[in-house]
Formats: structure tokens, C-alpha cells, sequence
């Protein structure tokens, strides 16, 4: 009995020191709260959107294109065209939809889901459409291409976005026009291929939907739909690298709930006092003791 009373004192020492490192590490938004953050990885999306609209074996001459389709909800869709990249759309409400061109032939058309880890589902079923391009002698180095290396970008509101595309093919100067989702649009003028910035302020924090569009001198028209963060509160957006066949970067910052766990301190204090009490009997006991073998009672 007297040695399990001995070591309660070390127990005492243990678990302040355990206490003292935790505050230290991560500082408590309120007063005698302790405060933990981390992330937490989560699985991959285990399912494939679906691709409602267009049809297999669809015929088109027109452009753009509407491909929409069904979802998981809050995640990111990526559209693919022969492998590249044609367009992003953020799921709501389990569905998807956006604006997309094509090439000229055979497009061969498949969606991935992304979460915020930017950990992508399996592919969705292909479907298989045609574009005609009616323009006398079309080749395609007179086609007109947008690319970008972000499907989703952010910034907080009243900051201003900024977002690096590139134009190619056709002949400049290229007119580009910018619908950023929130009623605003932008005009830029091109005067030749190579990249450049669209730049936008969102007021509100959201997702939008941003269509952009360029159209070369001889009417030829490129399309590229993708999304913008405008962070708020519970706003986030993973970080991607850039890769090939259409593998697309995406950035954006990712904002930390602090969760305040009382728990932890509602179970230590009554294991602290009684841990005080037992040890202040047993140094009672021990006085004692040695006041009845005729020794010094605080003589170590």
C-alpha cells in the first residue's frame, strides 16, 4: 500500500507536465480552455460522377457545349476532352453543369470528382460526341485554344484575384471577355498568343462560375469554365500540383477550425484533487511513522 501511495506524486508531476506542454504548443482561445487543431485525412471519393448531358454518340456544330451530370455534393468537377482539360464546376445540390468547346472530330468526354485534398475519384463513363467545324478549310492550328494551370482559384473578399491563362492558335489580337458568376464581367484585348492575367474583387465570400471566353480576329471562339473562391469563414480549397494530360493545379488558403475540448479538464480536476489528497495522507503517515521509531520527523 505504501509504495502505490509513493508513486501517485510522479502521476501528479506527469500529468501537469503533459498539461503545460499542451497549452504551450497550441494556445487556447478561451481563458482555461485548451485549444488543438490538426488535419485530418480523409479517403479519396469512392464514386464516379455521372454525365447526363450530352449523349453517346452525339452530333454537334455549334459551340459552346452544355455537359452537366450528377454529383457528390461540395465537390470539385473536372470535365476531360481526349485527355485534356476542358472546364471545372463545383457540385451543388448533386449536380453539375458547365460550358465547354471542342475539338474538331471525335471527343471523347470523361468527369473526376476532387475533394479538398484534391484526392480525385474514379473516372466517369465515356462519352463518345463529334464536333463538325463548318468554317471553310479549318485546320487545327487556326483553332483557338484557353488553357489555365488552376480549375479552382481563391482570395478573400475586397482582395483582389488574380489568374494566369494563356491563348493560343488562331490569329490576334484576341478579344477576351470574363463572366465572374457575381453579375460583374471583365473585357481584356490580347495582342498576340502567350499568357495573361484576368483580374477580379469579389465583395462576398461564395463559389462562382467563370466563364471565359476569346475570340481571335476571324471570329474563331475559344471556351474555358472554371471556379472561383471568393474564402469565407468555413471556406477552403485544396493545393494541387501540375502535371500532364490535363492535371490541373489548384491553390487556395485553407482555413483551421480551433475546436475548445473541456472534456479533457472536467476528467483531470477530480483525478488531480484526489491525487492531491492521497498524497498529502501519505505524508502524514510517513511523520508518523517516524515519530514512533524515535526519529527526526523532517530529517531526510
Amino acid at each position: 500500500m505504501i509504495k502505490r501511495l509513493y508513486v501517485l506524486p510522479l502521476i501528479l508531476v506527469s500529468v501537469f507536465s503533459v498539461l503545460n506542454a499542451s497549452v504551450s504548443a497550441q494556445p487556447a482561445s478561451e481563458a482555461g480552455s485548451v485549444g488543438i487543431q490538426g488535419t485530418v485525412s480523409a479517403p479519396a471519393p469512392v464514386l464516379a460522377p455521372i454525365i447526363s448531358i450530352p449523349g453517346n454518340g452525339a452530333n454537334f456544330t455549334n459551340l459552346p457545349i452544355t455537359v452537366s451530370g450528377i454529383c457528390d455534393s461540395d465537390l470539385l468537377v473536372k470535365v476531360f476532352k481526349n485527355g485534356v482539360f476542358a472546364g471545372a464546376s463545383q457540385c451543388q445540390n448533386g449536380s453539375f453543369s458547365l460550358s465547354m468547346d471542342l475539338f474538331s472530330g471525335q471527343n471523347d468526354i470523361v468527369a473526376r470528382q476532387y475533394d479538398l485534398l484534391d484526392q480525385e475519384s474514379p473516372s466517369s463513363p465515356n462519352v463518345s460526341v463529334t464536333y463538325t467545324d463548318n468554317a471553310p478549310n479549318a485546320t487545327a492550328a487556326e483553332r483557338v485554344t484557353l488553357a489555365t494551370n488552376f480549375a479552382k482559384r481563391g482570395a478573400n473578399p475586397n482582395q483582389q484575384l488574380v489568374w494566369p491563362f494563356s491563348v493560343s492558335g488562331g490569329e490576334g489580337p484576341y478579344a477576351v471577355t470574363v463572366e465572374w458568376g457575381d453579375g460583374e464581367d471583365s473585357a481584356y484585348s490580347i495582342p498576340s498568343p502567350g499568357t495573361f492575367n484576368i483580374e477580379h474583387t469579389y465583395k462576398n465570400p461564395g463559389a462562382y462560375t467563370v466563364v471565359v471566353k476569346a475570340v481571335d480576329v476571324k471570329g474563331r471562339t475559344a471556351y474555358l469554365q472554371v471556379v472561383a473562391i471568393g474564402n469565407g469563414p468555413l471556406s477552403q480549397s485544396g493545393v494541387t500540383g501540375t502535371g500532364t494530360n490535363g492535371s490541373v493545379e489548384e491553390t487556395g488558403p485553407v482555413v483551421t477550425r480551433t475546436r475548445i475540448l473541456w472534456q479533457p479538464a472536467a476528467i483531470m480536476i477530480p483525478f488531480i484533487a484526489s491525487t492531491f489528497w492521497l498524497g498529502k495522507r501519505y505524508a502524514v503517515y510517513r511523520i508518523r511513522k517516524k515519530i514512533e521509531q524515535g526519529e527526526r520527523p523532517f530529517s531526510y
